[in-house]
């Protein structure tokens, strides 16, 4: 079996594939005047995406991660989980959602397939949550986190994108929560995106400031399994839950990177900071393209760079993190 591989060694066995750029929340950080449609939608069928995940389990990929916008918002949603469970060699399923539908249909999309699950929880304040996202969604979204525990899911992740002087206090609730519940939490350090510069530089908080905290509190830095992505995890003796840090302005974050993103309208991005994707629909009609489709991975693969280039300011064409399934 095949194994897509760049020129630094890089081997990718995890897709995050976009099924929508639909959101009805109004995050900040990324969506702030809501989804705006342009034109007709045409994002992926159920077909091409069973082509889509077949091709890139043939080349090798174990994981794939659905995203958005809000993939749920999908009415086939289960139907996606079903085919990507389906496709053999797949091993791990995982959603990124808001979580606004979770408390209703967490049951379902265990039974389908789903096994990992990551819901954006930015606030545990719900007056700083509203703020932050638009909606007033607070109580329906911990509830749908409660839901996804009791459905059994082999991980439940919080998503907090870290935000100065918005919620940088809430770290001891955050605390709190973990302590006597088997969560893990995912802080991620805010990225600046084409449009963003203004919010980036009133909002930006170093995740390393939550590192510092949390080793002066006696949480420990696991050790980097071979299939870890750059996430820093900690755990503590005295907690259920786990602490993960993404930060993407530290020094060697790319060296670990093992995942390929896939528009909703069927575009590769070789990273979340990227030019403008490479065509793939046209080879997603059949699987007797799947050979073609599977070589033009390979040969965009050669040209992915080493690093983002975040320091040096570039944040490629991305206007906002929906748009690729950030």
């Amino acid at each position: 079996m095949s194994q897509l591989q760049d020129n630094f060694g890089r081997k990718f066995h995890y897709l995050r594939m976009s099924v929508t750029d639909v959101c009805n929340f109004k995050c900040s950080y990324c969506l702030p005047d809501g989804y705006r449609p342009d034109g007709k939608p045409g994002f992926l069928s159920l077909d091409e995406i069973s082509h889509l995940v077949g091709a890139f389990a043939e080349a090798g990929t174990r994981k794939v991660r659905i995203t958005g916008g809000e993939p749920t918002l999908r009415k086939d949603f289960s139907d996606i989980i079903r085919v990507i469970a389906d496709t053999k060699t797949i091993n791990t399923i995982a959603c990124t959602t808001n979580g606004y539908r979770l408390e209703k249909h967490a049951r379902e999309w265990f039974d389908a397939g789903l096994r990992r699950i990551n819901v954006s929880v930015d606030s545990l304040d719900p007056r700083m949550f509203y703020q932050i996202t638009g909606e007033n969604r607070f109580d329906e979204v911990m509830r749908g986190v409660n839901a996804a525990l009791e459905a059994g899911f082999e991980r439940v992740k919080i998503n907090a994108v870290l935000l100065k002087n918005l919620n940088d206090q809430d770290l001891p609730r955050f605390l709190h929560w973990i302590k006597h519940t088997p969560l893990d939490l995912r802080f991620i350090e805010l990225m600046e995106t084409g449009l963003g510069r203004d919010y980036f530089q009133a909002h930006h908080l170093p995740g390393s400031s939550i590192r510092e905290r949390l080793l002066a509190e006696g949480w420990s830095l696991d050790p980097r399994g071979a299939e870890d992505g750059p996430a820093q995890n900690f755990s503590h003796p005295d907690y259920q839950g786990r602490i993960g840090l993404i930060m993407p302005y530290e020094k060697h974050f790319c060296d670990s990177c093992n995942r390929l993103r896939v528009s909703a309208r069927g575009k590769l991005h070789l990273c979340l900071f990227t030019e403008g994707g490479l065509e793939l629909r046209d080879l997603l009609q059949s699987a007797e393209q799947r050979p073609e489709l599977i070589a033009r991975l390979e040969r965009q693969l050669l040209l992915k760079r080493e690093t983002h280039l975040l320091h040096q300011g570039f944040t490629g064409v991305t206007q906002h993190l929906a748009s690729i399934g950030g």
